[in-house]
């Protein structure tokens, strides 16, 4: 079993927000493995919403924390002790402000580059060795007048739908890839 763990911060008020990106990623998941059939609900438990499946042949826990972006360790750490998981099966995605938008990275361990929802997952596990998946979310003239925490929390403008929304299918083939055939492989492709 793994866990692939989204990152966002909950209420709809955050719901397209480029801190979001996680939990979209999820969500495509979701949808793609609704239109095979399959009726899924998420659960509220261990302070996140999670939701069991079978994606790839691979029975996953979907995992978005519900404790807002900065405390996110805690809901990752409570999971993983529960399925007494090995952290090489846990798969992080989240936005990275400093990949522009449309680029993904995947990476099998590292620190967490500034990303507040990545310290609180690093402090609670106590360790950066666990894979994750980075998606771009820079905009260089949006943060001509936005700071960093601002920046984050905008939605993504019109003119970046289209990008957002082919990335975000990229991250799924990406998941595939990985459940597949492993992260080295995924890394030469999609990296």
């Amino acid at each position: 079993m793994d866990i692939i763990v989204g990152l966002g911060n909950p209420g709809t008020q955050y719901q397209n927000s480029r801190h979001n990106i996680g939990f979209s990623v999820l969500e495509k998941i979701v949808a793609t493995v609704s239109n095979a059939g399959h009726n899924l609900k998420w659960k509220k438990k261990f302070f996140a919403c999670i939701l069991n499946l079978k994606f790839q042949d691979k029975d996953l826990i979907l995992v978005k924390p519900q404790t807002f972006m900065n405390l996110s360790g805690r809901a990752v750490k409570d999971i993983t002790d529960y399925y007494n998981i090995d952290y090489s099966q846990l798969l992080v995605i989240y936005d990275d402000f400093h990949l522009p938008l449309g680029r993904i990275r995947i990476k099998e361990r590292g620190s967490s580059g500034g990303h507040h929802g990545m310290d609180s997952i690093i402090s609670y596990l106590q360790s950066e060795d666990f894979p994750r998946l980075r998606i771009g979310i820079r905009n260089d003239r949006l943060l001509e007048n936005l700071d960093y925490s601002d920046f984050v929390l905008t939605n993504f403008l019109p003119e970046e739908k289209e990008v957002v929304e082919n990335t975000i299918t990229r991250a799924v083939q990406a998941v595939e890839e990985i459940l597949n055939n492993g992260y080295q492989i995924a890394m030469r492709e999609f990296n």
